[in-house]
């Protein structure tokens, strides 16, 4: 089995976490991660509850793409063009799978970052449309948070984002809302 992304340098056998097999390149530093392993280890996982809350963690979080991140990759075990998917970190990355044997491509670090922020157990979601959609509506809500802050100050935002949940979970808070609407009609 050879590297996805030179073709030319052979896969070595390696392990995970301590218990999920992987092939690594010793020259570009990738992980495949054979389907039938990921599964297996994936089971053995506890489930992950809070997918927002995971989501804004992530965006939170500092990575660095390999340099061979942007680069096309053939699966190794099937030959198949792998499909690609953008980690949303700060610094956003890919991470690869096949759309045929579903064998997944870590490129040099990714790995890590997807542990670090606990995405490594749930691999298969960021592939889904859903969990796209769930990304895309997390990295809104943390730019308009981000918009508030520099256009209030942190002080002021902050009563306002405690405001917002109090009323969120008031069975009538959208009447505050309204009457705060009013108060600014202008």
């Amino acid at each position: 089995m050879q590297c996805p992304k030179d073709r030319m340098t052979d896969l070595n056998s390696s392990v995970l976490m301590g218990q999920l097999s992987v092939k690594c390149c010793p020259d570009c530093q990738g992980i495949w991660i054979p389907p039938e392993e990921y599964v297996a280890w994936q089971e053995k996982q506890p489930e992950v509850e809070n997918l927002p809350a995971l989501i804004d963690r992530v965006l939170e979080t500092d990575s660095t793409p390999a340099p061979t991140d942007g680069m096309a990759s053939l699966c190794p075990h099937c030959s198949c063009y792998l499909a690609r998917v953008k980690v949303s970190t700060k610094t956003p990355f890919y991470v690869e799978r096949c759309p045929n044997c579903k064998g997944i491509w870590c490129d040099r670090g990714e790995w890590e970052v997807l542990e670090k922020t606990g995405l490594h157990a749930i691999l298969d979601r960021l592939f889904s449309t859903d969990w796209q959609a769930l990304v895309r509506e997390r990295e809104l809500f943390a730019q308009e948070r981000r918009a508030t802050i520099n256009k209030l100050g942190p002080d002021l935002a902050a009563r306002i984002f405690e405001l917002a949940e109090i009323l969120e979970q008031h069975p009538n808070g959208d009447f505050g809302v309204a009457y705060l609407m009013r108060r600014f009609d202008k």
